[in-house]
């Protein structure tokens, strides 16, 4: 997340009215971006990660870990290195940057400056990662723990924050969090508020419980306090939005107070930032499953192992009408997907792209499309643009309505940055010599840095793979969407099959090579006997013809076999060693309920795991943290 603009946020009833005025102008930025920046060429690639993390505080005598509510007291501190450079009175090299999430309890940093693309630079990533670990734990008290847990299991729980605060609050008006778990940046209480009022009710967040020997049948939440007294008005909960076998969450801050692990590429051009887009559209589902680490929500365990389809339903600010409940009668599209999801379709004109690849029936503005079109945009890029702009901003600014659209992006950001989906195909800054990019963001942030610094490298390599040896992973935009659905659950990286493209290699003859099939994750990620070659073999080949140091090369080849032993069920992903922990924990009942005593527990004992104080053989095998 990028620095935060100070004014005045605008209400939903103030807000709407600008909506046409946000988008005319965010086309008309995006246009004098591209009018600006088509041609702009870089020599190498730069890119860079973003890891979040959740900080915790522990109470040895009680035996109790809490959500700490103070950590921008701990970000200041942590940014004060920056803003000497920023304020020209320090001219050191940054080793670290450190930016707000929306949770209170939430920390974000990358490293100082963007890797380059030298094999060297991908033996800096651990270190700069273990660095960020370090950094952020100097500026806290000794009982506070910075972790990258994707989510912190008791959110939601009664008495799981520090300071404590009742559940109640304008923004959320949820029956679990107050208003202040959020960032207290005036854009994140509008965004939550804004959301449930263009929505018309509070989301509505389901993920179904993990049925255990001693879990009830039907499973309806006991925790559930339908009758509250703050929110005797909020009926919601009893009228269906709590469904029966699912673990119920009302609040914003359930989705966006997840972790993640995200890359950000810079592409040499505007062609190439395309085609990695695509290419990366079909592996970001295959990731997800990999790097699944997110099996408790709200102190239950559940039936999936994934954040994303919580962060989805987290922001699904659609009203009824546009999720087909409702005729059409005040709003213009009925939208299939949430605005935080998997894409929608695919946007190269590299030759291997086919029309038929976009089989979903993609909704666009058509007044925005033909805009785009008659400023010369073409028709792959002009629908993925009009796509996202069906969505109405969130928070407007009153102070920045009236912009320089040929030197700002702010209108056009609004609606980019606001549509969170599997990759992200991202212009230039005006005025910046930053060029065009590419972000890949369905990875869940991994237990240690290790696993992390792994998966990073993977998917870096990865793309110089795809560009080297010109691979091709397309199939249908709807096989893709299947494929996220599948990610989530139990077990997926193991138990499941995922749709992959066969015939990855480029071919003069295309219809017998065009096809895909389902396939196991171990055969996707290490090859198939007399088939599908293996997405750590094809990186293995392209390391094998470049000249690299000995060292750096046995870096990436643990990077690698942790990749590779993962896909093939060696070791756990974090989810399955996370609920095997619970489950194999004195305390649990076998009722699928994580108690503050197991979580305690959990929390020390994954924060040892990340300090290399414990081994953790079923997650890391021989490779230590």
């Amino acid at each position: 997340m990028g620095l935060l603009s100070l004014g005045t946020p605008l209400p939903w009833s103030e807000a709407k009215k600008y909506a046409d005025h946000v988008r005319t102008h965010g086309i008309e930025q995006f246009l004098a971006i591209y009018r600006k920046q088509k041609a702009q060429q870089k020599q190498c690639l730069l890119w860079g990660d973003e890891v979040e993390y959740v900080v915790v505080e522990c109470d040895e005598e009680q035996k109790r870990c809490k959500l700490s509510l103070t950590v921008f007291d701990i970000l200041a501190q942590l940014q004060q290195p920056e803003v000497a450079v920023l304020n020209g009175e320090s001219t050191e090299t940054l080793e670290a940057l450190w930016r707000p999430e929306y949770g209170r309890f939430m920390l974000e940093a990358t490293p100082g400056s963007p890797y380059g693309s030298t094999f060297r630079d991908l033996g800096k990533v651990e270190s700069n990662m273990k660095l960020r670990r370090r950094l952020a734990k100097e500026k806290m008290p000794s009982n506070m723990l910075p972790m990258t847990l994707v989510n912190y299991p008791r959110l939601g729980c009664p008495g799981e924050l520090e300071p404590d605060h009742e559940p109640r609050g304008e923004a959320c008006q949820s029956l679990f969090v107050p208003d202040e778990i959020i960032n207290p940046h005036a854009r994140f209480p509008t965004l939550t508020a804004n959301i449930r009022r263009r929505r018309g009710a509070k989301v509505e967040i389901n993920m179904p419980i993990f049925h255990d020997k001693n879990t009830p049948k039907p499973f309806i939440d006991p925790t559930i306090p339908w009758d509250r007294d703050w929110f005797v008005h909020d009926k919601e909960a009893k009228q269906g939005a709590a469904k029966p076998d699912h673990i119920y969450m009302d609040a914003m801050a359930f989705g966006m107070g997840c972790c993640c692990l995200q890359i950000t590429f810079q592409a040499c051009n505007i062609d190439e930032a395309r085609r990695l887009y695509d290419q990366l559209a079909p592996v970001a589902p295959i990731m997800l499953a990999l790097t699944a680490a997110a099996p408790i929500f709200r102190g239950y365990l559940a039936d999936v192992d994934s954040r994303w389809n919580v962060i989805a339903a987290a922001v699904d600010d659609r009203t009824p009408e546009e999720r087909g409940l409702e005729p059409l009668k005040n709003n213009r599209f009925v939208i299939n997907k949430s605005r935080y999801d998997s894409i929608d379709c695919y946007i190269s004109k590299d030759a291997t792209f086919k029309n038929k690849y976009n089989d979903l029936d993609l909704v666009y503005d058509k007044d925005i499309y033909e805009k785009l079109r008659t400023n010369d945009i073409d028709d792959l890029l002009a629908k993925h643009i009009s796509h996202l702009f069906i969505r109405d901003p969130l928070v407007i600014f009153k102070e920045f309505l009236d912009l320089d659209d040929e030197n700002s992006a702010d209108h056009f950001e609004n609606l980019q940055s606001t549509n969170w989906q599997t990759v992200r195909f991202k212009p230039p800054p005006p005025n910046s010599d930053i060029g065009w990019r590419v972000e890949f963001r369905s990875m869940e942030v991994q237990l240690t840095d290790f696993e992390n610094a792994a998966f990073a490298v993977f998917i870096v390599l990865l793309t110089r793979v795809i560009l080297s040896f010109g691979l091709n992973f397309y199939m249908p935009i709807s096989k893709v969407d299947a494929n996220m659905q599948t990610a989530h659950h139990r077990g997926a990286a193991v138990n499941e099959q995922f749709y992959f493209r066969k015939n990855v290699f480029p071919s003069n003859t295309d219809e017998e090579n065009d096809d895909y099939e389902l396939m196991t994750m171990n055969e996707i990620i290490n090859g198939k006997e007399h088939g599908f070659p293996g997405l750590v073999p094809l990186i293995h080949s392209y390391l094998n013809s470049t000249n690299i140091d000995i060292e750096t090369r046995c870096k990436i080849s643990s990077y690698l076999s942790l990749i590779s032993k993962r896909a093939s069920g060696e070791l756990m992903t974090g989810a399955s060693y996370l609920r095997h922990f619970v489950m194999n924990h004195p305390d649990y009942q076998n009722d699928s309920v994580v108690s503050p005593s197991i979580n305690y527990d959990l929390i020390k004992h994954v924060d040892q795991i990340a300090k290399g104080q414990v081994k953790a053989p079923e997650l890391l095998g021989d490779f230590s943290a």
